[in-house]
């Protein structure tokens, strides 16, 4: 079991909704729990199509950041989403979400990347980084995202050089700052 940073309220363990792993019981991994709800129970994915807890590490000017993905939605053998979660501002996630999934998979870069604060979200392209849709419901469902499908770029992964920029915007923009003495 993963400790959380200091700074957070800790109610004991909670069992991870989708694989039954246990988990540290804080705030936000509540609100990532309802996330994980969410999509099973209203948007209608199977368990499998998510993947919860990815997790990309850099390491730049001697900043080691985890920058973590709340879920991965995989349809037909495809990753087609990133969703990140975090309270606060969604406008300040936009870019981070982006970059995440243009370098998450070695093959392609993801097309779709949803950020959100567990109230909001944005949906958005990664190739134009362009904000598609607003609010809860802009999360496809299961069926609208079967239907996006034939219509998702899936772009080449980046060249050495781009891929190490959209890294270094991870590194930089999921740096946490706020416990250091």
């Amino acid at each position: 079991m993963r400790c959380p940073p200091t700074h957070h309220l800790v109610y004991g363990t909670l069992h991870d909704y989708l694989t039954g792993e246990e988990l540290v019981d804080t705030d936000d991994e509540r609100a990532r729990q309802e996330l994980s709800r969410l999509m099973v129970e209203d948007k209608k994915y199977g368990r499998e199509n998510l993947e919860p807890r990815r997790c990309i590490e850099t390491l730049f000017a001697t900043e080691f950041v985890r920058s973590n993905i709340t879920l991965t939605v995989n349809l037909e053998r495809k990753r087609i989403m990133v969703i990140r979660y975090a309270p606060g501002s969604l406008v300040s996630r936009e870019r981070s979400a982006i970059a995440a999934a243009r370098v998450l998979e070695e093959e392609y870069q993801i097309p779709l990347a949803v950020v959100t604060n567990g109230r909001d979200a944005e949906l958005l392209d990664t190739v134009t980084g362009k904000v598609l849709a607003t609010g809860m419901a802009a999360i496809p469902d299961s069926r609208q995202a079967l239907e996006l499908l034939p219509t998702l770029v899936f772009r080449e992964s980046l060249d050495d050089s781009r891929r190490e920029r959209e890294l270094r915007i991870l590194n930089a923009f999921d740096v946490e700052i706020c416990c250091r003495k």
